[in-house]
């Protein structure tokens, strides 16, 4: 079937959850584009809506509930095709055709390419008032997208998804099967789109996989690859994510540690502090050899900044399974964390073995202590920096004002600073010196 419309079409994609949903956002748009559609940012002038979604984050899938309940009037009105796509079109496939009937189309991480197609056809149902679904959300051993080079809104950053799926099962985490198993991309592939990165102007690569850290590809691991891309010229630094702490040889420390255009931040998901948690977790650590390899990564570069991911009131964490994290964090004095509560997931194994029975209210109380806590040692951590004059890739305007210009430190720590003080243009590479700090940002 010829999937070019005959005039071209509009449509508004709206991106929920994580860097890789941005870079599969990337790829949408391109496969797309190919096929004669344009993109608009007025939802209200779109023929189509979709929306690529995340089935991990709490607060990225009620979004996309709000939003579809938002479509509800306007599809009335007109004739409006609506996609939900990515994780949350894998994992609950079931309940978004049954409960949500604006839904025509739902297409899995693994299923892009067959947009085009699902579109047209959705349109044509339409035009004979039919109300049919189209439906792509079958996981794949092979689809990395390898031969798609995504078309990317210029900036400073680029992403480039070295790798797909996961193999490690975290009996809390949906992405096993909502993405599939791991693949990795073939790294000649990898290095030729980040030299058309750097020819494109962008100043910054951020490698991306669910656990990129154990990337492979015949004799080609994770240090190899980021050292070949780090190496390009033109390209000022290079960051990954997410890893796992199983996965950090020697060789990639290293890497990280020495290397003057591997940036000097690690994301080092912990999780929890205890012991128990963890084993029910299945993160195949523990406390003591998560620590060590803390220890490993400050004794090769004190610089390196170390931020984190916590999920307080896991299935029967206990009050004193519960102060084990919150010490840890007093111990390893990340920079910053991301913490949330428990979330039961659809279809993991927790869900299936584990009750999800601590109190709400407990896991609130836990993650505010929580977060008290890392916000007053971020805080300390930032105000180490005073005085001091740090190397600042600059990314654009402050959120707050655009009197104000804005950039990341090294390892990833925010600095603004005012433009009239200090003029500097996006993608530029600038000293900046620092006289005041908060729990997320430096002033300059």
């Amino acid at each position: 079937m010829n999937a070019k419309p005959a005039v071209p079409r509009q449509v508004h994609l709206e991106t929920f959850g994580c860097q890789m949903n941005e870079y599969d956002s990337e790829l949408v748009r391109t496969l797309l584009q190919r096929e004669g559609y344009v993109f608009t940012e007025d939802r209200e002038c779109a023929d189509i809506i979709l929306m690529n979604t995340c089935a991990i984050r709490e607060n990225a899938h009620t979004k996309v509930y709000t939003h579809l309940s938002d479509l509800k009037a306007l599809k009335k009105t007109r004739s409006l095709v609506v996609g939900v796509l990515g994780c949350m079109a894998q994992n609950l496939k079931e309940e978004l055709t049954k409960k949500e009937p604006l839904v025509d189309i739902l297409a899995g991480p693994d299923s892009y390419r067959q947009l085009p197609m699902l579109i047209v056809n959705a349109m044509r149902a339409q035009e004979a008032g039919e109300n049919l679904k189209g439906l792509a959300v079958d996981l794949s051993e092979y689809e990395t997208y390898e031969d798609i080079v995504p078309e990317r809104i210029p900036g400073v950053n680029a992403w480039i998804a070295v790798m797909r799926g996961c193999d490690n099962f975290c009996s809390f985490c949906v992405v096993p099967y909502t993405r599939g198993r791991e693949r990795s991309r073939d790294p000649e592939g990898i290095i030729e789109e980040a030299r058309q990165i750097a020819d494109q102007g962008f100043k910054q690569i951020t490698l991306l996989g669910q656990n990129v850290n154990s990337y492979r590809s015949g004799e080609w691991d994770f240090a190899q690859l980021i050292t070949a891309v780090a190496d390009i010229p033109g390209i000022e630094r290079v960051r990954f994510t997410s890893p796992h702490p199983k996965d950090f040889p020697p060789s990639l420390l290293e890497a990280v540690a020495f290397h003057p255009k591997i940036c000097k931040h690690i994301h080092l998901p912990l999780q929890s502090g205890n012991d128990r948690i963890l084993d029910m977790m299945n993160r195949t650590y523990t406390r003591r050899e998560y620590l060590a390899l803390v220890d490993r990564i400050r004794s090769m570069n004190r610089n390196i900044v170390l931020t984190t991911d916590i999920i307080a009131g896991f299935s029967s964490e206990t009050d004193a399974e519960f102060a084990d994290t919150y010490h840890l964090l007093e111990e390893v004095r990340y920079h910053s964390a991301f913490i949330f509560l428990y979330s039961e997931r659809t279809n993991t194994i927790a869900a299936r073995k584990f009750p999800d029975n601590v109190p709400e209210k407990v896991k609130s109380q836990r993650v505010t202590a929580l977060v008290e806590l890392q916000r007053r040692i971020s805080t300390e951590r930032n105000r180490e920096y005073l005085g001091a004059a740090l190397p600042v890739l600059v990314e654009g305007d402050a959120k707050k004002s655009p009197l104000q210009a804005m950039g990341k430190t090294d390892g990833n720590i925010t600095v603004i600073w005012n433009k009239t003080d200090q003029p500097s243009q996006p993608g530029q590479l600038v000293v900046r010196s620092i006289y005041d700090a908060s729990a997320s940002t430096l002033y300059a």
